[in-house]
């Protein structure tokens, strides 16, 4: 790290002294002098990034050294502290401002403020040098950069584009062929067409796998992709995954194994869906690729912080493993370790670029080792923050449940699920409500009716929840700008609830919800109801 030099520039030699001891420190050179004129001439051939400078000085004081300093291009920059021990009245703080001064230190010094000072002007220095130095390499590659940021940006569009479209165009009859397939399974069948109608059911499900894959690729490129965390079992999502995996590993005779360490938390914060599919991935790979010996799944912890743990998932195969110059080729969408593992194993090349884009989203790691013909170990490790289980059931506090009669509710959610089950519990509660679908809905029913409070979902098509949280606080409906609104949300970011609050929002509610939940949180924002 580049060294700061700081000038200390004061005519009394204990002065100097006492401030070298205070502010002495690695990253940093101090030169001082008891002459102004000699602070002039270190100061035109030094690089010297801050001053400190006394005011009362003879033969030339410090207000006149500063306007010296500021008049010349070479010495303006310099950040100026001055060091007195003048009145603290305001003309003589003015006075040093106006000079060029940044800031003033009193005698006689307080040691923490000095240093606190002191650092927080060496960090803007640091930070203010970095950003000429980052500006001068940009100014270098501009030309070049503006060109390939085009050429990429064109093509990358394209791409999404044609992967977005055609994954939507697909899974809309693929879904339909699955639906009519379980259909035919719940009619009377021969033998012969049950094992033709299962036969259809595996090929959609696989082709439906596919298109997904495609379409998370889509999302995640399109930065459309977004991860939720909420409280998760990680022991069952470990199981689950092997259980599910276990057919495919006894029909090629594998020893499928899982070792989870014994000091695992119950619950973590983690989005349950995207660590299952990463695992289900790594481990599909596995199996896929190994012909005999074993597949096993270990979770470590590697470390603790707090309330945070760092968990490290290893995927371990005895598979046929990968070639050292193939190792990064895996990770490309679409491409295969050589050209004929398509030909043997088939597939589309998309599930390790997939693990890859969501290991990357969730903020973890992904590591592999492997060697040709020997087998293979994918790594995937992350921070999770514990989830602290209350002792609280659920269930008798939802028998004891009070009827909220009298209390007339706008519900703004579009999801036909959530919507069906937010109407049966506030029905089995006695509370009145209307239901729309999209914040627009939300601002005209609340023109024409009045409500003793607002459940809105965040994410809404036509006009979302925030947007019609804003112009409700902003007087749409005349006289009900301070009604009380609790927004639904399926993440559990501090960042995401700190929007919703700031956009107008009382409370926020994470999805998925435990309705006693919902119910204190509408009776502390009704309680003035008779």
């Amino acid at each position: 790290m580049e060294k700061i030099n700081i000038l200390i520039v004061d005519d009394r030699p204990e002065n100097i002294i006492a401030l070298e001891a205070l502010l002495q420190r690695n990253d940093i050179n101090i030169i001082s002098t008891t002459n102004p004129n000699e602070a002039l001439r270190l100061s035109w051939e030094m690089d010297i990034a801050i001053a400190l400078i006394d005011v009362q000085m003879p033969e030339m004081d410090g207000f006149e050294l500063v306007e010296i300093l500021k008049s010349n291009p070479r010495t303006k920059e310099i950040l100026v502290i001055f060091v007195t021990a003048i009145s603290k009245e305001t003309k003589h703080a003015v006075k040093g401002l106006n000079t060029g001064a940044v800031d003033y230190l009193y005698k006689p010094l307080d040691p923490y403020i000095t240093s606190a000072k002191v650092d927080s002007f060496i960090q803007f220095v640091r930070n203010q040098r970095e950003v000429k130095a980052k500006n001068k390499e940009l100014e270098a590659n501009q030309k070049e950069l503006i060109k390939a940021k085009d050429l990429a940006e064109q093509g990358k569009r394209i791409k999404e584009n044609f992967l977005a479209n055609m994954s939507h165009e697909i899974r809309t009859p693929i879904n339909g062929i699955i639906g009519i397939t379980q259909l035919l399974k719940r009619t009377p069948l021969s033998d012969e067409q049950l094992e033709m109608v299962n036969l259809l059911e595996v090929s959609s499900n696989s082709l439906l796998g596919v298109i997904n894959d495609v379409l998370d690729l889509s999302k995640i490129e399109s930065g459309k992709f977004k991860i939720s965390r909420a409280p998760t079992d990680i022991v069952k999502i470990c199981e689950a995954v092997i259980d599910l995996l276990r057919i495919p590993s006894v029909e090629k005779k594998l020893d499928l194994t899982i070792n989870l360490d014994t000091e695992l938390p119950k619950m973590i914060y983690a989005d349950s869906l995207r660590l299952n599919q990463i695992l289900m991935n790594l481990i599909g790979n596995a199996i896929k690729f190994t012909h005999e010996g074993s597949v096993s799944l270990k979770v470590e912890i590697l470390d603790r912080k707090g309330n945070n743990v760092k968990l490290k998932f290893s995927i371990i195969d005895s598979g046929i493993g990968i070639a050292k110059e193939n190792i990064d080729k895996i990770f490309e969408t679409f491409e295969q370790a050589d050209e004929q593992t398509t030909i043997k194993f088939g597939g589309t090349g998309l599930g390790l670029s997939i693990v890859k884009n969501l290991a990357k989203l969730k903020g973890g790691l992904l590591e592999v080792q492997s060697e040709e013909f020997k087998g293979s170990t994918f790594c995937f490790t992350n921070w999770y923050e514990i989830f602290k289980e209350t002792t609280v059931d659920i269930k008798p506090i939802e028998e004891k449940l009070i009827p909220l009669s009298n209390t007339r509710i706008l519900v703004a959610e579009d999801n036909p699920i959530n919507k069906f089950l937010i109407t049966k519990i506030l029905q089995s509660w006695q509370i009145e409500m209307d239901v729309v679908e999209n914040g627009k809905e939300a601002l005209e029913k609340l023109r024409e009716n009045d409500y003793h409070l607002i459940l809105m979902d965040t994410f809404m098509p036509v006009m979302n929840g925030l947007e019609a949280i804003k112009l409700i606080r902003e007087g749409y409906a005349s006289g009900k700008e301070n009604i009380p609104i609790i927004t639904f949300s399926a993440a559990v970011m501090d960042t995401d609830k700190a929007t919703a609050i700031a956009a107008g929002a009382n409370d926020v509610i994470s999805k998925p919800f435990e309705p006693a939940v919902l119910h204190k949180k509408i009776q502390e924002y009704t309680k003035t109801i008779g």
